[in-house]
This record gives C-alpha cells, structure tokens and sequence, in this order.
C-alpha cells in the first residue's frame, strides 16, 4: 500500500530505481562450436548427439547384476563401454535410450551370455580398464557399424555365433 505524503520515510526506506540493462548487440554463429547449417556435422569423432543420452547410465545399472564377467573384468568397465554403444543407437533414431539400446550392446559384446571363446577374448582386450579411458570407450562405439545398431537384441543374439559380422574388427587369424 502507498503511504501518504505526509508520512515521514527514513532515506533507507525510500524506493529506489531499478538498474536499467541495456538491449543485447546482434548475434551471430561465428564461434568456433557452433553448428551452421540444418544438420549436425558428421565424421570421426563428432559423436552421435541425442536428447536425454544420460539416462543409459541409469539403464545400464540394472543390468549390473545380469552381466556375465570374466576373471579379471569388471560391471564399471562393461558399463562403461556398452553405454556409449547403446547411446549412439538411441541417437539413431533421434530419441533417448531405452532399455532394448542398453540389452542391445550388452548382448553385442557377450555379457548377457552366448559368447564364443574368440569373442570374450577380443572383448577382454577392448574393455580392459575403459571406464578410465574416453579413447578406449570412442573404439568400441567405433567398431559397431550402423547395420549392427539397427538389428533387434533377438536379431544380434541369434547372428552371436558368428559376432565378426557384427563389428569392425580385424581378424588375428589373418594376422598371423
């Protein structure tokens, strides 16, 4: 309520005037981070950016008592490496993950079960102490082609047996 004129107000009491913030200048996407144009870049490692990504974290946590581990694995290190897989899935198709991203890399790389010897030892040398390495992580997004990401969890599961269809990897056998 207003007090009359006539009412004494102490200096301190007396309403004082806003700051006044001038308007922004112009705008422009001239920084070098800014995305120019209708469509986010692509290549190596530009990633594969989608809404809620994080939320495979959450995900994946649920499978940590499922995961079967080799000696000398670990659920951080297995965690860390399928999350990103399922991440660029879910990216895929422009939505945030879910459930079937996360059993889809978990299942990919054997540690829900039903991997060939050749494959558990391809994947104790790719996941060896990744949840400490962001380089080790981009390597085993980076071998799982499009085709693959686009498979069911069934479709992956069943093709298993022969999983070097199913990534990028070099063969040792040709090697050697």
């Amino acid at each position: 309520m207003a007090q009359p004129d006539y009412v004494p107000i102490a200096p301190g009491d007396r309403v004082r005037e806003a700051e006044r913030i001038p308007a922004p200048k112009a705008w422009k996407t001239d920084r070098p981070g800014e995305i120019v144009g209708l469509r986010v870049p692509e290549g190596d490692l530009f990633g594969s950016p989608g809404p809620d990504q994080g939320y495979g974290l959450l995900l994946a946590q649920q499978f940590a008592d499922r995961l079967e581990l080799e000696p000398g694995e670990h659920a951080e290190d297995a965690i860390a490496g399928c999350v990103p897989v399922a991440m660029k899935r879910s990216a895929l198709y422009g939505r945030a993950p879910v459930v079937y991203d996360v059993e889809h890399a978990f299942i990919l790389f054997g540690f829900l079960g039903g991997a060939p010897r050749d494959l558990l030892d391809t994947r104790k040398g790719l996941f060896e102490a990744c949840a400490d390495d962001y380089w080790a992580r981009r390597q085993i997004v980076d071998i799982v082609p499009e085709s693959t990401l686009r498979m069911r969890p069934a479709e992956v599961r069943a093709q298993l047996p022969g999983w070097r269809q199913l990534l990028n990897v070099e063969d040792d056998a040709s090697e050697a």
